[in-house]
């Protein structure tokens, strides 16, 4: 399966069209904001200007695009179901509600095609240095047609059926949200008691409370260098839709998060990186 379909090339999607191309894919590349494509183009990519246009000689599609209403707007448009080839396979790796892959592959399923949902962690450095965290929903024997594609991107691993895959990303979003607060508390906490936060990083390092978002965060946070790579808009996406998802029970620290990426984006920093929610931890304190 060397003829691929990319549909979104934003952040996260445009250097992981590139890794594709670098291992030798032939990619047809599809954005709404057709500017945003025609960039590939000097990279090797085909730049399509309609969903019809950039499946047609595609045998696995790719789909990055912001939301479930994007997600969805593809998958119902007839221009894009009517002209799927025959066992052509649809990968998703948006970040959508559980519920939406679901509902994804049971209309993919009438028009015979495989779907996949295959939502990413690591940001655009991941993007760029091909070290995807990829989730997997879906059945075995299609994820094995695609684990090379996959391959190119970072390391997939399949955790279940499909709406699995899903499930598997808003739980590392729990993760992701909850440390990010976490480590602007600690970034604060150094810089009103006089002790360096870059040395104070350095000091962790290799204990339990290390890891990237420590490090690659706590030095944007360190910097006010708050350059989207992950925006507040999204990581607010993803804690509503973690708490729609366990509605029926009580997730209180995802819920208080939730709240402050509301709060971020109330006071204009909806596009600034999610390690920005910095500003609402030095902002609560100057009320004090």
């Amino acid at each position: 399966m060397k003829n691929i379909a990319f549909i979104g090339t934003g952040l996260m999607g445009f250097p992981m069209v590139k890794n594709l191309l670098k291992n030798g894919y032939n990619v047809s590349v599809f954005d709404k904001k057709l500017y945003k494509a025609k960039k590939l183009s000097k990279y090797g990519a085909s730049v399509s200007k309609s969903l019809k246009d950039v499946i047609k000689k595609s045998e696995v599609i790719i789909t990055m695009v912001t939301d479930d209403k994007s997600v969805m707007s593809i998958i119902d448009n007839t221009d894009f179901i009517n002209n799927l080839r025959n066992n052509s396979i649809m990968i998703d790796m948006s970040s959508t509600k559980p519920i939406t892959s679901k509902k994804a592959q049971k209309t993919l399923k009438k028009n015979g095609i495989d779907f996949l949902d295959a939502p990413v962690s690591g940001g655009t450095k991941g993007a760029e240095e091909a070290s995807l965290a990829i989730m997997v929903g879906g059945d075995q024997k299609v994820f094995n047609k695609v684990k090379k594609i996959f391959k190119t991107m970072g390391n997939a691993k399949i955790v279940g059926s499909n709406g699995s895959g899903q499930v598997a990303k808003l739980a590392n979003q729990i993760i992701v949200g909850v440390t990010i607060g976490a480590v602007a508390e600690a970034i604060h906490l150094c810089k009103i008691s006089g002790t360096d936060p870059n040395k104070f990083i350095k000091a962790v390092g290799g204990g339990f409370a290390d890891s990237n978002i420590l490090r690659i965060h706590g030095k944007k946070m360190i910097k006010k260098n708050f350059a989207p790579g992950g925006t507040n808009l999204i990581q607010f996406k993803d804690m509503k839709n973690i708490l729609e998802t366990s509605k029926d029970f009580n997730l209180p620290i995802s819920n208080l998060v939730k709240k402050m990426y509301q709060n971020l984006i109330k006071n204009g920093h909806a596009k600034k990186d999610h390690s920005s929610l910095f500003i609402q931890i030095e902002e609560l304190n100057k009320k004090n």
